[in-house]
């Protein structure tokens, strides 16, 4: 049997995210996250089906450039503000002779680009004025990893919120480098729902 004060704490818990409006936050960014997939899948149809191959681009992707190539390029995107969206180097993975050991080296791949970010903004102190800039730029990421800590890192982690600025934000404001590291591994989920479309339509 539960204990009475786990309720207690349970119950305080969720008046503080219905005060911080989390499940507000959680929700309108959850429901952004499936309005930019379902744009994103129909423009590739779209343009696949009126203009484009994306296969063959996406096999020429494969057959010109090296996978060190692209999968250095991925790391810098994911370390720098997410320049690339993800899903295109999933789309590249399924073209490959092993997609699913390609997505599990491009989701470790990510999910180091956020330790990179992590540390990049562990430092920033270093460059008062590099500091101020970017923690002006991501004020309100800040804001919400202090309300909200390891739970914003999971939203970072699952949803169309560029991964890389919230490690950076965590670092900036020295949130535990270890709860990070565990709340940061849904990363390899979200990779692996991504695919689950992204293989269906490549």
């Amino acid at each position: 049997m539960i204990p009475q004060t786990t309720f207690k704490k349970l119950a305080l818990l969720n008046r503080y995210y219905k005060i911080t409006q989390f499940y507000s936050f959680l929700k309108n960014t959850a429901f952004k996250g499936a309005i930019v997939i379902s744009i994103f899948a129909t423009i590739l149809l779209g343009l696949e089906y009126f203009f484009l191959d994306f296969n063959y681009l996406l096999n020429t992707l494969v057959a010109t450039y090296s996978a060190e190539i692209l999968l250095s390029f991925f790391l810098l995107s994911e370390t720098v503000l997410g320049l690339v969206p993800p899903e295109i180097f999933i789309a590249w993975a399924s073209k490959s002779a092993t997609p699913w050991l390609f997505l599990f080296v491009l989701a470790t791949l990510s999910y180091l680009g956020g330790i990179i970010a992590y540390f990049i903004g562990n430092r920033l102190f270093l460059i008062p004025a590099v500091k101020n800039h970017i923690e002006n730029k991501i004020a309100v990421h800040i804001t919400n990893l202090r309300k909200w800590g390891g739970l914003f890192v999971f939203i970072g982690a699952m949803l169309p919120i560029p991964h890389s600025i919230v490690s950076v934000a965590c670092g900036m404001i020295k949130y535990s480098f270890k709860h990070y590291l565990l709340w940061a591994l849904f990363r390899y989920v979200r990779f692996v729902i991504y695919a689950f479309i992204i293989f269906q339509i490549f």
